[in-house]
């Protein structure tokens, strides 16, 4: 099963047994972004069971975001991976009862394990230090002052957004490069196959797609540039392309195929004014950004609605990508003009039950770089 959630799980003991705590944290597979932390002081234990305790808090999370959901994860303790995973016998029986804790959390086959070095499991470790802290103190650990410590983290959004299920994360591709790409053209409704460099930016997409194994339905813009990418990277992950209407780019009129030197020399008056309001479509009948916004987030809703929890490959173009980030951020319609969105990239956006969206990634392009 895909995984759409990582586990970062980690217990410490002072003294081996000793005061002992845990940490555990929940990210989406698909962005890294932090969903849920868990830490606890729990007394006087010995390292593995304050690490196997880790484990449980970290499914619970998880469970509680979605019970459906494939989990993959990952410890330093080689102990709890190889006995969690079968290869390795539960002879001790302080573990046992903590093992099959563990394994009640989730159905069989929705969890896997993987080993790490410490180095990559500093976050989990850093909650579990700072529970046993707290318990010197005498005080319960606080997910608030670990938050303020570590910038890093995604903020909740809502300050709530664990009790509100698994949102639905829209992952965006912009499609791979075509002819008029580099030349910086308009490329609305004209609709150029992609270049060689495009299909290599497509097929670098799908393996890196592939690999986080996140992704469960693939929708594109029915024109032709997305749907070569999105096959591209459907066809990798063994999933089907639909199409929504929606999801096409701008209609640019009479600007299409040209650069926008072309155009302000032939409309001056016509660009300043476009660019002035999204509410002016460009020359010839062409779409304004405002028409544009409505009908991606038409084409938003309709995915929500019919993919409610799971993790959608939208692969799109230039507007409909920043217009579905600019809306999740309350941006005004003028963020459009400064948002950069190179060919192939990716963006996220997850979206919650109460309404509130939280933008995990805008123009990540680090899969491209063996395609350059």
């Amino acid at each position: 099963m895909p995984e759409r959630f990582v586990i970062e799980a980690d217990g410490g003991s002072r003294g081996n047994p000793g005061p002992a705590g845990y940490g555990a944290l929940v990210r989406d597979a698909a962005t890294g972004g932090v969903l849920a932390e868990a830490a606890e002081y729990i007394g006087v234990a010995t390292n593995n069971v304050a690490e196997y305790r880790g484990l449980v808090a970290g499914l619970r999370a998880a469970y509680a975001l979605d019970p459906t959901a494939g989990v993959l994860v990952r410890m330093d303790s080689k102990l709890v991976v190889e006995q969690m995973s079968g290869r390795w016998k539960i002879k001790h029986p302080d573990m046992k009862p903590l093992a099959a804790e563990a394994k009640g959390v989730f159905p069989p086959g929705q969890v896997s394990y993987e080993w790490i070095p410490r180095e990559k499991n500093k976050h989990a470790d850093r909650l579990a230090n700072e529970a046993m802290d707290a318990g010197r103190r005498g005080e319960r650990w606080s997910p608030q002052a670990s938050a303020a410590e570590d910038s890093a983290r995604t903020p909740a959004v809502g300050w709530g957004s664990a009790d509100l299920g698994a949102p639905t994360t829209l992952v965006l591709l912009r499609h791979g490069e075509t002819a008029l790409t580099p030349q910086k053209r308009f490329s609305g409704v004209i609709d150029p196959p992609l270049s060689d460099v495009g299909r290599r930016q497509a097929a670098g997409a799908a393996a890196m797609l592939a690999e986080r194994g996140t992704v469960q339905a693939v929708v594109s813009s029915p024109l032709g540039r997305c749907q070569e990418t999105a096959r591209v990277v459907a066809s990798r992950l063994g999933l089907t392309v639909e199409t929504d209407e929606g999801l096409r780019e701008t209609d640019f009129g009479a600007w299409e195929g040209l650069t926008f030197a072309e155009v302000q020399e032939r409309w001056p008056d016509d660009l300043t004014a476009w660019l002035g309001s999204p509410q002016v479509a460009p020359t010839g009948g062409g779409e304004s950004f405002a028409a544009v916004a409505r009908r991606v987030a038409a084409a938003r809703d309709r995915l929500l609605e019919r993919f409610p929890g799971r993790t959608v490959l939208v692969v799109t173009h230039v507007t409909p990508i920043k217009q579905l980030v600019r809306l999740a951020l309350g941006a005004p319609p003028e963020a459009l003009y400064r948002m950069e969105l190179s060919a192939a990239s990716l963006s996220a956006v997850a979206y919650y039950a109460d309404g509130n969206a939280s933008v995990r990634l805008v123009n990540d392009t680090g899969h491209l770089r063996a395609t350059s």
